[in-house]
């Protein structure tokens, strides 16, 4: 049956409405498009002797040794990386395999910070710059390995008023949305073979500014009714960002939260009769949108494959990185009992982790008393295992009074690179060039020559025109959702309520 569910969600590179079209079984690994756990502590992290006030040439801070020979291929152990043993002992010290996925899974992320559209001097600002079927091409991803299948939008109709981008301009793309992320498939043979399994990613981008949005946090939980226990919460912004839409705004029709699942149902229908994984992952408020629609995809057992009488659960994994607390201890116990895995990666000098809950969290012993009992507002607990890291054990880096340094996405990429375990000295284990740490910050010592905030798209995407102006020419205006999105959504939400009533019935 998989030959008769459709593939391509289609993007035209001309402004039409994507369609789709129906190939057979047989084209299942090509594009998707057209050309065109436990809650462990952090370990006390202690620097080598070396210190980051002295000067040091890169290159002696590069692993020099290979990887061991006798290490079994990820395709053999991708559920062990995926965190099935909510990866107890790959992370102090790193495993190579782990330390390349978060990696790679981080710059999936990163890549929705570096194709939105930030300017509010543009009519597309709010937008992703690329069009679908380019967008790895244009970030010079294209070895990644992944097509993107759907992107993802959000209104901002939210509590969260910092957080979204509008344009200056009075003629703009759409007064109301915010391009999100995506959600990606594995289509290159060769990746499939290397990750021993097809996987689903589903990217958030986080947030613009970064201290702004956390003065925005109302720190209230709201029940997050994905299930009929009003007692698991989540943030009310979070919970806001996630499910509000917009009648009035052909892009916020449905939910983020909508949009999503209903891809990520036709994705599982299709890919059916294949080994899948699930995996999401997000930076900052992005790493929350992350968790949440991890608990929401397991929650309405979206995961789970029925076989006669046995089922099994596809795994649902997140790549957290410098996230805040999501929910309260009720949503943490909730999401793990459900088996999603959260590995979250953090900065311990990054404030964004610390909040909500600064009062109540998941370090206090009374918690589980306080929420129970007294129905405190404002409890929240992380979830998942904390990869915890310290940017004063980079030689690279310098000191710096911008907050914001310590939260950046990449600094994080390069920290998860340069580090191999408790006491051990730091060193760059992938060779990931050091500039793309000032990217989008100013942290490298002066004396690697890498200038500060230097990533920009050449002359801010004009271009000139035949009679030989300048201008920002037009992009292709893509249909906001598919024409299936309804049909799939009702498939998530019908199937559901047929499996709640069969656990109530026994």
């Amino acid at each position: 049956m998989a030959s008769l569910l459709p593939l391509f969600h289609t993007f035209p590179s001309l402004s039409q409405p994507y369609h789709l079209s129906t190939p057979s079984s047989s084209f299942k690994s090509t594009l998707l498009f057209l050309p065109i756990a436990s809650n462990k502590p952090s370990p006390t992290l202690k620097c080598s002797s070396t210190t980051p006030e002295t000067h040091l040439d890169p290159q002696l801070e590069f692993e020099t040794s290979s990887s061991s020979s006798s290490e079994p291929p990820l395709s053999q152990v991708w559920r062990e990386i995926q965190g099935s043993n909510d990866w107890e002992g790959l992370i102090d010290p790193t495993n190579p395999h782990l330390r390349r996925e978060i990696i790679r899974y981080g710059e999936l992320a990163q890549a929705s910070y570096d194709s939105f559209d930030f300017d509010p001097h543009s009519k597309y600002c709010g937008t992703c710059k690329y069009h679908p079927s380019h967008f790895f091409q244009k970030l010079n991803m294209s070895h990644i390995g992944y097509t993107i299948t759907r992107y993802l939008y959000a209104t901002s109709n939210i509590n969260l008023p910092n957080f979204f981008q509008k344009s200056k301009l009075t003629s703009v793309w759409s007064p109301h949305a915010n391009w999100m992320g995506y959600v990606a498939v594995t289509t290159d043979p060769e990746q499939i073979k290397r990750l021993g399994h097809r996987d689903i990613v589903i990217a958030w981008r986080g947030t613009v500014t970064y201290v702004e949005w956390i003065y925005d946090l109302k720190d209230i939980l709201r029940p997050a009714l994905f299930t009929n226990d009003p007692s698991i919460k989540i943030e009310s912004g979070f919970y806001d960002l996630y499910t509000k839409k917009e009648d009035s705004c052909s892009y916020c029709s449905f939910s983020a939260r909508e949009q999503m699942l209903s891809e990520v149902k036709r994705l599982l229908q299709y890919y059916q009769e294949e080994e899948i994984s699930i995996t999401i992952t997000g930076h900052s408020l992005g790493a929350a949108l992350a968790i949440i629609s991890a608990y929401d995809i397991a929650e309405l057992r979206l995961n789970v494959v029925e076989d006669g009488e046995r089922s099994s659960k596809i795994p649902v994994t997140v790549y957290s990185f410098a996230g805040p607390r999501v929910g309260n201890l009720k949503f943490k116990e909730r999401v793990e009992e459900l088996g999603v895995k959260v590995l979250r990666v953090i900065n311990v000098h990054d404030m964004v982790p610390t909040v909500p809950g600064i009062i109540t969290n998941e370090k206090f012993q009374f918690q589980k008393y306080i929420e129970d009992a007294l129905c405190f507002p404002w409890s929240y607990a992380h979830v998942g295992t904390e990869f915890a890291l310290d940017h004063t054990c980079s030689p690279f880096l310098k000191t710096t009074n911008d907050l914001g340094c310590a939260h950046n996405l990449e600094v994080h990429l390069h920290l998860v690179d340069g580090y191999h375990g408790k006491g051990e000295r730091f060193r760059l284990a992938s060779k990931r060039d050091i500039a793309l740490v000032n990217k989008s910050c100013d942290f490298l010592r002066n004396e690697y020559g890498v200038p500060p905030y230097w990533r920009q798209e050449e002359n801010k995407g004009m271009v000139r025109s035949g009679d030989g102006r300048w201008v920002l020419p037009d992009r292709p205006r893509l249909e906001a959702h598919p024409p299936d999105t309804a049909h799939h959504l009702q498939q998530v939400l019908k199937n559901h309520r047929a499996a709640s009533e069969q656990l109530e019935a026994t």
